[in-house]
């Protein structure tokens, strides 16, 4: 509005004073806005008043009242300490146990040539891992004639499949479904990892009618 053109009612400029008051108003807080993004923490920093959300455990503890010390002392029994060590295997795992001997010509006695005689013996255990193991599964599915007629042929039936015409079995479907939406290991990785292994990834495509069905 034109300064020059004020009106004269007291009222009135009243209501245009309130206005300018409410705009300027509205006008600092967007600069205020404006300058706590630009120069303000980001959001990844804490505030200072933020920093003791958490410590309601440190604060609790620093309410209760300390008791003075008494004079009394207290006797603790004397108690045995495990021994440290590395804690034992599983006894559910299977286990394979490999004998190391000794030589022939190391089982006598160095002194007198005495024969050495066994006396015990100490055993430690290690956790392996056996990887995956790719195999083929041969199936033979035996044929019967009959001797006299030429005209009868049996064969015992072929095993089921999970999918049809494909070589691919069911252990090595459910591996790498697994392996994929489980452990979330690419197709691609999968196919390097088994060319590694001596199998022809490509030969386990199935046919497209086959895949589709």
């Amino acid at each position: 509005m034109d300064p020059t053109q004020l009106p004269n009612d007291v009222e009135a400029l009243k209501v245009l004073l309130r206005q300018a008051l409410a705009r300027n108003e509205q006008l600092q807080e967007q600069i205020r806005v404006l300058l706590a993004k630009r120069f303000g923490p980001s959001s990844e920093k804490h505030a200072p008043e933020q920093m003791g959300l958490f410590n309601e455990a440190e604060a609790d503890a620093d309410a209760q009242p300390v008791e003075a010390p008494t004079g009394e002392t207290l006797t603790v029994p004397g108690h045995e300490r495990a021994k440290p060590g590395r804690r034992p295997l599983p006894e559910s795992l299977p286990r394979v146990e490999v004998v190391h001997d000794l030589p022939e010509a190391e089982k006598v006695c160095p002194h007198d040539g005495t024969a050495l005689v066994r006396i015990g013996e100490e055993t430690s255990e290690h956790l392996e891992i056996i990887p995956a193991k790719v195999q083929v599964i041969r199936h033979v599915r035996l044929k019967y004639a009959c001797p006299c007629c030429d005209a009868h042929v049996a064969r015992a039936p072929a095993p089921p499949q999970l999918l049809p015409k494909s070589n691919a079995g069911s252990g090595l479907l459910a591996y790498v479904c697994t392996s994929k939406y489980v452990d979330a290991l690419p197709l691609a990785r999968q196919e390097c990892a088994y060319r590694g292994q001596v199998l022809p990834f490509a030969s386990l495509e199935s046919k497209p009618q086959d895949a589709e069905s």
